[in-house]
C-alpha cells in the first residue's frame, strides 16, 4: 500500500518561482494609484462652490433640482398666507391729502326712501396720482447796460445756481443722479423717461454734464468721510473686481460703524490699505485671508479679525477630499468650529466671564486640532500652516467683541456693487470711477443712517449750487 504522502495529488504544491516582471508591475501600479490619487483631487478642487470655497454663489452654475411636490400635501395658493400679519400703506394725515372728496347717499338703492346717517366711520381709500405738470419752468434774462463813461456794456448777472445749474434745476439734477446711481439706469433708459414721463426732451451730453456736475457737489462729504476713515475704531473690508474700459480694477468697501465707503483702484495689493488707512492704523480689521491683508499686518502690524465663515468653507473643502486622512482631519476641524458656533448662539446663556473663558477653551482645541495630526496631503498641509502663522488672528474677537467673527459687514454692503458691475459693465474714465465711489458711498451710507438718497442728492445739489455748506452723511 502506498503512503499518502508520497500521492502526487495530495502533495502541498510548489510556490511558483517570482515573475521577472513583478516588481516592474508594482511599480506601474503604485505610479497608477498616485495617478488616481491625483485626479480625485483635482476633482475635488473642481467641485468647489460657493459652500466650500470663497467664490460667490453666482458661480455655482449647476442647481440641484428642485424636489418633487407631495401629491398628498395640497398646494398652497398665491398670494397672503393664512397665520402670517399683513402688509399695509399707513394712511396720509390730513395736513398731507391734497383734496378731500365726500361721496353719500341720500336714497335707499332699493326702495328710494331717504336715508339716515348712521355715524360709522366711512370707508377712506387714499389713491395718489402725478400731477399733469411734474416740473416748473423759469426763464431768467439778463439785460444788458452801456455805461457812457466807461463805454462799456454790461449784462446783469444771473444767479449762482442757475449759472451752476445750466439747463437743469437742482431738483432734477438729483433725480437724474438717483435714476443713474442707486436705479442703475443707463443714459438711454433715463431720457426715455425724461421724455415719456416728464416729457423733458434731453440730450445725452446734457445728462452727461449733470453727472459730472453732482459728482463735484459729492466730492466734500466724501473726502469728509475717506478722512476719518483712519480714526476708526472697527473696520471691516472687502474688495471686488472692477472693468475701466475693459481692464481689470477693483472696488474696495470699508464699513464702519456709521458709514461705509467705497474706493476704485487699479491694485488689489496692501499699498491701497496703507495709503488709505496709513501704515499706523490702531484700529482692527475684519476681512478674508486675502495676501494683502497678511502683508499689511506683516509690515505695518495692525491687528486683524479674519473671518471665520471663510475657514468654514475652506475647512469643508477638505472633507470632500478622497484621502481618508484628510477627510478625517477636515470633519475633526468641522467639528470644532461648530462647537464654536454653537457657544456664540447660546451667548445669553453664560455670563460675560463664563462665556469668555469657554471662547478661550474652544479656541485652544481648534489650534490644537489644526497643528497636531495633520495628514501629509498638501491641502491638509496648508490648513496646518495657515493655524500656525495666523492661528490666532480668526480668533480676535474673543477680546474684542464690536469687529465680530465674520466679514458679513463688508460682504453685505459690496453686494450693491456688484449688482452695478453687471448692469454697466463698469466705468470709462477717471472721472466715472469718482462717481462710482461717491454715489455708492452715500447710497450705502443713507441705508446706514435712514437717511433719503434723493433728499441728500437735493441737498448737496443745491448748496453745491448756491455757495452755502454742504451737507454730510454722518447723522447730526
Amino acid at each position: 500500500m502506498a503512503r499518502l504522502g508520497n500521492t502526487p495529488h495530495l502533495m502541498k504544491p510548489r510556490p511558483a518561482p517570482p515573475c521577472a516582471r513583478c516588481p516592474q508591475l508594482q511599480k506601474q501600479i503604485e505610479e497608477l494609484q498616485q495617478t488616481v490619487q491625483k485626479l480625485h483631487e483635482e476633482l475635488a478642487e473642481a467641485r468647489k462652490d460657493s459652500s466650500t470655497s470663497s467664490k460667490p454663489p453666482s458661480s455655482d452654475i449647476v442647481k440641484p433640482p428642485k424636489p418633487p411636490d407631495d401629491p398628498e400635501q395640497p398646494k398652497r395658493k398665491q398670494g397672503a398666507q393664512p397665520g402670517h400679519p399683513g402688509h399695509f400703506r399707513a394712511p396720509y394725515s390730513p395736513e398731507e391729502v391734497t383734496d378731500t372728496i365726500p361721496h353719500r347717499l341720500t336714497q335707499c338703492p332699493d326702495c328710494g326712501q331717504p336715508l339716515e346717517d348712521t355715524f360709522d366711520p366711512p370707508r377712506i381709500v387714499q389713491p395718489i396720482d402725478l400731477c399733469p405738470s411734474t416740473f416748473t419752468i423759469e426763464e431768467h434774462r439778463s439785460y444788458t447796460g452801456r455805461c457812457p463813461h466807461c463805454r462799456k456794456v454790461f449784462a446783469a448777472p444771473l444767479p449762482r445756481r442757475v449759472e451752476k445749474g445750466g439747463l437743469l434745476g437742482p431738483q432734477l439734477t438729483a433725480l437724474l443722479a438717483y435714476l443713474k446711481g442707486a436705479c442703475h439706469a443707463s443714459f438711454s433708459t433715463i431720457r426715455k423717461f425724461f421724455r415719456d414721463v416728464l416729457q423733458v426732451p434731453i440730450s445725452r451730453g446734457c445728462l452727461s454734464k449733470a453727472i459730472d456736475k453732482v459728482t463735484a457737489a459729492l466730492e466734500q462729504p466724501y473726502d469728509e468721510l475717506l478722512r476719518l476713515l483712519p480714526d476708526e475704531k472697527y473696520l471691516n473690508v472687502d474688495e471686488t473686481g472692477h472693468k475701466l474700459n475693459g481692464e481689470p480694477w477693483w472696488t474696495w468697501c470699508f464699513r464702519a460703524e456709521l458709514f461705509v465707503l467705497y474706493h476704485i483702484d487699479a491694485h488689489r495689493s496692501a499699498d491701497v490699505l496703507m495709503k488709505i488707512l496709513g501704515k499706523e492704523y490702531a484700529g482692527v480689521l475684519g476681512c478674508d485671508y486675502l495676501g494683502s491683508y497678511r502683508k499689511y499686518m506683516r509690515v505695518c502690524g495692525v491687528t486683524l479679525q479674519f473671518c471665520l465663515a471663510h475657514l468654514i468653507r475652506d475647512v469643508k473643502f477638505l472633507t470632500t477630499l478622497p484621502n481618508r486622512e484628510e477627510k478625517a482631519y477636515g470633519e475633526r476641524l468641522r467639528e470644532d468650529l461648530r462647537q464654536l458656533f454653537q457657544i456664540i448662539h447660546e451667548k445669553d446663556k453664560y455670563s460675560a466671564k463664563e462665556f469668555r473663558r469657554r471662547l478661550e477653551a474652544q479656541r485652544e482645541q481648534i489650534l490644537n486640532h489644526g497643528m497636531e495630526g495633520v495628514p501629509a496631503g498638501k491641502h491638509s498641509q496648508a490648513m496646518a500652516k495657515r493655524f500656525r502663522n495666523h492661528g490666532k488672528a480668526y480668533f480676535t474677537f474673543i477680546t474684542t467683541p464690536e469687529i465680530g467673527p465674520t466679514n458679513n459687514l463688508a460682504e453685505q454692503a459690496i453686494r450693491f456693487v456688484v449688482i452695478d458691475r453687471h448692469i454697466t459693465q463698469g466705468t470709462r474714465s477717471e472721472g466715472g470711477n469718482h462717481w462710482c465711489e461717491r454715489i455708492w458711498t452715500v447710497i450705502g451710507t443713507c441705508a446706514m443712517t435712514g437717511q433719503s438718497v434723493y433728499e441728500f442728492l437735493s441737498q448737496c445739489v443745491r448748496a453745491s449750487w448756491e455757495g452755502t455748506p454742504l451737507p454730510s452723511l454722518l447723522p447730526q
